[in-house]
């Protein structure tokens, strides 16, 4: 398996989680400015692979591998994936896939659209009961999800999918470790602005992740139009989100946990804990899992449903493997660690 952006956070994630996977090795490293450097220089953690050298991100450097994961920036992979041959696995963590609706690209993120591909999210349940792990097994090309739609999304789409919240007034907010913004150096994320502050980014309807979590949930609803309210925080910790997502409540207060449990009872990476146990990013630190809570605010009319997930693996680099399994039709669990670590 050849993995480009190797340098970068989700690259070094890729690699710690397919060092312990006994079917998929790692074969040729790349990176874009970082070319040329010892893979180590930048992921001190990975001692096993401190005789790589990352490569430049060619078509040719990322020849002659089964699978290919693309762990590039937004905007970058569509190019690299057009010149991949059609049968081998290529996996985008990257946004340029993952948008169905050509114009809702052009919106956010300003370029030319390169079309969608099977979208990797397996736990996403839709409005007719089936779920998106359906449309994985046998895929040559999968776009991975972003990381706060993946918590937002396992957060609220069971609750719409059997009907118990309204998709019209949707609220999601999420804290967030740094490491979801990437390696770039950008002064707001200097440790003497991030250490001991809260600050929220992308607020009033701008962050590009918003037409991806509506996508989500138009599909677990079955409605036409989501409206969703969405504002990431930043917080002082380096990786994690955790999203607390509210909804109208559509049904008898009562039904409300059943939805969840339903939906997540066969899960292997999502679990809805006992009723009173609240979320923490701690407990998912390092591990491919979502955590999730459900409660209902009945003085407003709302359900709560609170999700923590740690944003670098079942928010990314897992995420992609978890597909990965999924496509090449091994064990899905194979390779992914369920267990946190804490504190």
């Amino acid at each position: 398996m050849a993995i480009a952006g190797a340098s970068g956070y989700a690259g070094g994630e890729l690699l710690r989680l397919l060092l312990g996977h006994p079917e998929l090795g790692v074969g040729t490293v790349t990176a874009h400015s970082k070319a040329g450097d010892r893979l180590i220089a930048h992921h001190p953690q990975l001692i096993e692979l401190a005789d790589r050298v990352l490569e430049p991100t060619t078509a040719e450097a990322l020849a002659g591998h089964d699978v290919v994961i693309l762990a590039l920036p937004h905007g970058a992979s569509a190019e690299i994936a057009a010149q991949l041959p059609d049968d081998v696995l290529v996996l985008d963590c990257g946004a340029d896939h993952r948008l169905t609706d050509a114009a809702a690209w052009q919106r956010f993120y300003g370029t030319g659209h390169a079309g969608s591909w099977p979208y990797g999210l397996p736990e996403l349940v839709h409005a007719d009961g089936h779920k998106q792990r359906d449309a994985i097994p046998g895929a040559k090309r999968i776009a991975v999800p972003g990381c706060n739609v993946t918590a937002v999304t396992l957060a609220l789409a069971p609750g719409l999918a059997a009907g118990v919240v309204a998709p019209d007034d949707i609220v999601a907010v999420l804290a967030c470790g740094t490491s979801g913004a990437g390696t770039s150096l950008k002064p707001h994320l200097l440790a003497s602005e991030i250490m001991g502050a809260a600050s929220p980014y992308a607020v009033g309807g701008v962050h590009r992740h918003i037409p991806e979590i509506q996508q989500n949930l138009r599909l677990a609803s079955g409605a036409a139009d989501v409206t969703l309210s969405f504002t990431p925080t930043l917080v002082p910790m380096s990786r994690g989100i955790l999203a607390t997502v509210t909804a109208k409540l559509a049904s008898d207060a009562g039904s409300v946990r059943a939805a969840w449990e339903q939906a997540y009872a066969d899960e292997p990476f999502v679990h809805l804990l006992p009723e009173g146990q609240w979320p923490t990013t701690a407990a998912v630190l390092g591990a491919n899992t979502a955590h999730i809570q459900v409660t209902v605010d009945e003085a407003a009319g709302r359900v709560v449903a609170i999700a923590a997930i740690d944003n670098l693996t079942k928010g990314t680099a897992g995420a992609a493997i978890q597909s990965a399994n999924l496509a090449l039709g091994l064990p899905e669990t194979r390779g992914l660690p369920t267990t946190g670590v804490a504190p």
